[in-house]
């Protein structure tokens, strides 16, 4: 069983950005002290509780201040930007991590962030797919690049000077680029088949009611079956947002009173979705009136809490729900008492994963 980390994040409205930033950065230098393999942020431009505006420059503040741990993209909200600047950076921080990222993408879903951009009324999927297609097609090409689509052309052919090194991106530090990682968030998802297909890997998200994440497997198979690859259950990522204490009591308050973290998250989320029309993820039952998707509802099937015993116990019940997936991420919340915040991932690294590891370590990967 492998133990990650991801995080949007989103903070209290009024917080001090610098105090987000600073504990955000705190938990992931805590993550690589832990042997968490690898962590992941989020990014949106408009969002004054998500405060991560650009997901390389934040992980670029940590490339020289964690060892093991592999950093993430977590997305690059592909549209949002020209297709030469994200392979320009990303390739730079590849090479800053010396190998030690990942490349998660996605279309992006806040939709202010599509206003703000000029894509609300386009099809962002087809820029998505566009944009990623000529990333990885400037990373396999020279330069001066001759790539010409619906949204974007990019070409060096009137300024090139090879002679000294003018007009051509630099390749990623790994071979042939930094592995792909997409995170999935809808029932029955095509996107996993078509990730699974390019030798892309799923994460399915920590806002998806279990009953949905269960149908990403048999995509991922579906996919990895059409490309000829064995899929392998450690190479599924199922993300949960989880709070661990050294007792039941301390747990439940931190998960589900006034004032935490875990409300404020899915408070925010269960708007945003609300908003856009999106309840269906937190649906049981797809006939379920709005009304009833409330936010004790949500909390009462998405969080997990306890003391290290308990929430082993919780994942293990969940891996019945979902299949056997031996990645899993725990999902990262604003510190709101920073003794707790930290001590929960503290519990989850030291405690709770070595009792999960012996339960587990006797199980083959799928395939195998």
């Amino acid at each position: 069983m492998k133990l990650s980390f991801f995080t949007m994040p989103i903070h209290p409205l009024g917080k001090p950005y610098s105090q987000s930033y600073v504990e955000d950065r705190e938990a992931f230098i805590l993550a690589d002290q832990l042997g968490f393999v690898e962590a992941y942020c989020g990014e949106h431009t408009t969002d004054k509780a998500e405060v991560i505006t650009s997901t390389v420059a934040f992980l670029a503040s940590l490339a020289y201040e964690t060892k093991n741990i592999r950093l993430g993209t977590g997305t690059v909200n592909m549209p949002n930007s020209h297709p030469a600047r994200i392979a320009g950076e990303v390739a730079m921080l590849d090479h800053m991590l010396e190998g030690r990222l990942n490349f998660g993408i996605s279309p992006g879903g806040l939709m202010s962030d599509a206003e703000i951009f000029g894509t609300l009324d386009k099809d962002r999927n087809a820029m998505f797919l566009e944009c990623i297609n000529m990333v990885l097609d400037i990373w396999a090409g020279e330069a001066p690049y001759n790539l010409k689509g619906e949204f974007w052309e990019v070409s060096t052919e009137r300024t090139m000077m090879p002679e000294i090194g003018q007009g051509e991106i630099i390749k990623p530090f790994q071979d042939p680029h930094p592995p792909i990682v997409g995170t999935a968030v809808a029932p029955f998802s095509k996107g996993v088949t078509a990730m699974a297909e390019r030798g892309w890997q799923p994460i399915s998200a920590n806002f998806l009611l279990p009953k949905w994440a269960a149908t990403h497997w048999p995509k991922y198979v579906e996919g990895c079956e059409n490309a000829g690859i064995v899929p392998d259950y450690s190479d599924w990522r199922v993300a949960k947002n989880i709070c661990v204490a050294d007792d039941m009591e301390t747990a439940r308050a931190y998960a589900r009173d006034p004032g935490s973290p875990y409300v404020l998250y899915y408070s925010q989320l269960l708007t945003k979705l609300r908003s856009g029309g999106r309840l269906n993820l937190f649906k049981e039952d797809q006939n379920m009136p709005d009304d009833d998707v409330t936010l004790d509802y949500v909390l009462d099937r998405l969080v997990i809490h306890g003391d290290p015993s308990s929430v082993t116990d919780q994942i293990l019940a969940l891996r019945e729900e979902t299949g056997p997936f031996q990645h899993l991420v725990y999902a990262g919340h604003d510190w709101t008492d920073y003794d707790l915040g930290r001590k929960s991932m503290i519990l989850m690294g030291e405690k709770v994963m070595p009792m999960l590891t012996e339960v587990t370590k006797s199980e083959p990967s799928y395939g195998s």
